[in-house]
């Protein structure tokens, strides 16, 4: 890739355990910090909502906490499409490893969706996009690149039984004959707008605040929080892979010339539509084929970025793969596509148990599919990943304990392996580590994975705490 990527990850709990699961939740938190000694807990409140214990930096180059009653995994910061998928793929096996040492892996489960289905609430994956500030943000190019966010649903969305009713009812939600109980997008029912700056009760589909987390002057990050949480790897790597070409794109100032009429009415209406027909309404009043816009993306890519490496090279043909194969026959991707995998899977199982797809039992067996333990996922039992995104479980367990070396997360988790001896108050956050009684180590540069400045940091650190022992000494003998 050509920019720094990133994933939160908001995870369902299911518990038997009273009083439910925040308390659950609480205590796996602690136990990855205080047991497993995974990271180190912040010890100052970083905002209203996060106290100080609320959660803490690991030393992999991620993030772990509670956020609004959900433990909340985040990647460090990642520079490889594989790496996107080995990082994400380390939170499921953190929180595992946890549970495995709690004796709690019967009693306490975590589950990759974005639903409620019993109380209707939302919770998110929330993706991060690097994109320098030289990107031209013309009108025309908004535009597009937010009908490619709205259009890439029908291969990155992870599928969902039922439906929830709306905030607002922006456009046709079923078509006629559509009975509703099974939609391709998880998040599509709580979008409310195009664009917005905040993440809750307003959802859109392009996040606006403008929070770096670098520096400012050179770079913005695009926070979307409009996808699913992905089961199979492959829908992971296929979001993450075409927003980034798309981006690349934008930053050429090469966009394919493409505008929605009303993106948020066409991401809620494609969603309730499984079986097509996939038609979108353009702003200059014409109704195309929504598959024939992505393939217009994936040309632009091509013609623009084909042989600049082998990982965009692979990218670009299995885009090109996936579209033919969503034009012609959707079950060819049954192990790849979440929400093309999700339905297969409870067709045979509505066929076997002849039941409904109304019937309670299918919300259940929806829940099953996105188990984070491979010995209990439905969906990871169907992946099918292509051999060029095929990863060694024994890089996975690496990744939960050691930070990718070619971002500024291996700066991070330098500091913080040495900080963790010192006995000092200390501040962490993406971009600086302060400690008391030195100064501020700065990592505005986040492709910036020079350790030596980490090193360095602690020295003055120690030299600093040396000097004011020496003062105390002197200050206590007069």
């Amino acid at each position: 890739m050509n920019r720094i990527v990133g994933l939160e990850t908001e995870y369902g709990c299911l518990t038997s355990e009273f009083p439910g699961s925040a308390g659950a939740i609480t205590r796996v938190r602690d136990w990855i910090f205080k047991e497993l000694h995974l990271g180190l807990i912040d010890v100052h409140q970083r905002d209203w909502d996060e106290p100080a214990g609320n959660g803490g930096f690991l030393f992999n180059g991620g993030r772990c906490y509670i956020d609004m009653g959900h433990l909340e995994y985040c990647t460090p910061e990642c520079l490889t499409l594989l790496d996107v998928l080995r990082y994400d793929q380390a939170g499921d096996a953190i929180l595992l490893q946890a549970l495995r040492a709690m004796h709690m892996e019967r009693e306490i489960h975590f589950i990759r969706n974005n639903i409620d289905h019993y109380n209707g609430a939302t919770f998110g994956c929330h993706e991060n996009y690097l994109v320098r500030r030289t990107a031209p943000l013309s009108d025309a190019n908004v535009h597009s690149l937010l009908a490619f966010l709205t259009l890439r649903m029908l291969y990155v969305s992870t599928g969902r039984v039922g439906a929830t009713v709306a905030a607002e009812a922006r456009g046709e939600l079923t078509r006629a004959g559509s009975d509703g109980n099974y939609q391709i997008s998880q998040r599509a029912d709580f979008i409310n707008n195009d664009l917005f700056e905040w993440v809750q009760f307003n959802r859109a589909i392009i996040n606006t605040r403008d929070e770096p987390l670098a520096d400012a002057r050179k770079y913005r990050r695009l926070h979307l929080l409009h996808g699913d949480t992905n089961v199979l790897p492959a829908s992971l790597l296929m979001k993450v892979g075409t927003t980034s070409l798309v981006l690349d794109l934008l930053e050429a100032n090469c966009l394919p010339k493409i505008a929605l009429a009303d993106a948020v009415a066409a991401f809620r209406t494609l969603s309730h539509q499984p079986d097509g027909p996939w038609r979108v309404q353009l702003a200059d009043g014409r109704c195309v084929e929504a598959l024939d816009l992505l393939v217009e993306y994936q040309q632009a890519a091509k013609a623009e970025l084909s042989g600049r490496d082998e990982e965009t090279d692979q990218l670009l043909c299995i885009w090109s793969d996936t579209l033919n194969a969503l034009a012609t026959d959707p079950e060819q991707l049954v192990g790849k596509i979440d929400w093309i995998t999700k339905r297969w899977l409870l067709r045979q199982f509505c066929e076997q148990e002849n039941i409904a797809w109304s019937h309670p039992w299918l919300k259940s067996q929806d829940l099953e599919y996105h188990q984070i333990d491979p010995a209990r996922s439905l969906g990871l039992a169907l992946a099918r990943n292509p051999a060029a995104w095929e990863i060694p479980h024994r890089e996975i367990t690496q990744a939960a304990g050691q930070a990718p070396g070619n971002t500024r997360a291996a700066v991070r988790a330098q500091a913080m392996r040495l900080l963790k001896d010192e006995r000092c108050a200390y501040y962490i956050d993406w971009e600086i580590i302060g400690a008391e009684g030195g100064c501020a180590l700065h990592m505005v540069n986040p492709f910036d994975s020079g350790s030596q400045e980490a090193e360095t940091w602690v020295s003055l650190l120690n030299g600093n705490a040396s000097k004011n022992s020496r003062r105390g000494k002197v200050a206590s003998g007069a």
